[in-house]
């Protein structure tokens, strides 16, 4: 697979298609060759588009990177370097969970490369952001704040990164703890619920900037990772946001991780639905470049 060198950092990716560029960035730390991911950028391609699918950093085969405010927003920096780096025009951003958070913040932060945005399953509430620290932040801080990097590096959190990336033992073994575990503390405050923030790292005055038309899909009433109310405050708050319902039942998030606990699937395996919903609003709302 093709591989960006950024900076210090390599960055996987793979473009699917042609013609206007998408990209679709997944949620949690999961890689671009999660199950459901590739799916949904194949089906795009048979539409017209161009497809990018994307390790960011800190995921799959891309280097760890332990800089910037937040996490997310150290991805939304690195998704724009990437952008640049293939010479994309305005890209369609779209994603899931973390990879709505992460769409967001890359719109909000660097306007100049996005057409448009689709998200759904928006982390947030007081329990779907604070749970978030706990995922992306705490086994971390855990491990670091008795012990060295190497107990870091072995976390089962970071196997995939270590693995399919050897040069991420040796960054791992690079950091200083006292700043790595700065770090965390940092990155897990970002999630921190105080303040009712409308998405963890997006200020309201970013918020209000963006004048991209946004695509949100509702969430489901049983989802507490990614509220209902969290998705219809979005597409209220968020300039050109229009809410639809997805293709799916409102047990979507609960129904698909009990498959994935039987070997059926994965979270993103029904993401492939959204295509005519994302296609329709896109053909309609988005100028061509």
């Amino acid at each position: 697979m093709p591989v960006a060198e950024i900076g210090q950092f390599e960055i996987a990716y793979e473009v699917i298609g042609e013609g206007q560029p998408w990209v679709i960035t997944p949620g949690g730390r999961f890689s671009k060759d999660f199950g459901g991911v590739r799916e949904m950028a194949e089906r795009l391609a048979s539409q017209g588009r161009m497809a990018i699918i994307w390790d960011r950093p800190n995921c799959g085969e891309s280097g760890v990177c332990f800089e910037g405010e937040s996490e997310s927003v150290m991805q939304a920096d690195a998704l724009v370097a990437l952008l640049q780096h293939l010479d994309c025009g305005p890209t369609v951003l779209v994603g899931g969970s973390g990879g709505s958070r992460v769409s967001l913040l890359t719109a909000a932060r660097h306007p100049d490369v996005a057409a448009g945005l689709g998200i759904w399953w928006i982390s947030g509430g007081v329990h779907g952001n604070m749970i978030l620290a706990g995922v992306y932040c705490f086994p971390s801080l855990r491990a670091i704040w008795n012990g060295t990097m190497e107990d870091v590096a072995t976390l089962p959190e970071w196997e995939e990164v270590v693995s399919r990336n050897p040069r991420n033992r040796d960054r791992f073994l690079a950091q200083d703890a006292g700043e790595f575990l700065s770090t965390m503390e940092r990155w897990a405050h970002a999630y921190c619920a105080c303040g009712d923030p409308l998405v963890p790292g997006l200020s309201g005055n970013e918020a209000r900037s963006l004048e991209v038309p946004i695509l949100v899909f509702r969430s489901g009433e049983s989802d507490m990772f990614h509220t209902r109310a969290t998705s219809e405050r979005l597409a209220r708050e968020l300039p050109n946001a229009r809410l639809v319902e997805p293709p799916w039942g409102d047990r979507e998030w609960i129904e698909r991780g009990e498959m994935r606990a039987r070997g059926e699937g994965t979270i993103f395996s029904g993401w492939y639905q959204l295509v005519p919903q994302l296609s329709e609003w896109a053909d309609e709302a988005i100028r061509p470049s």
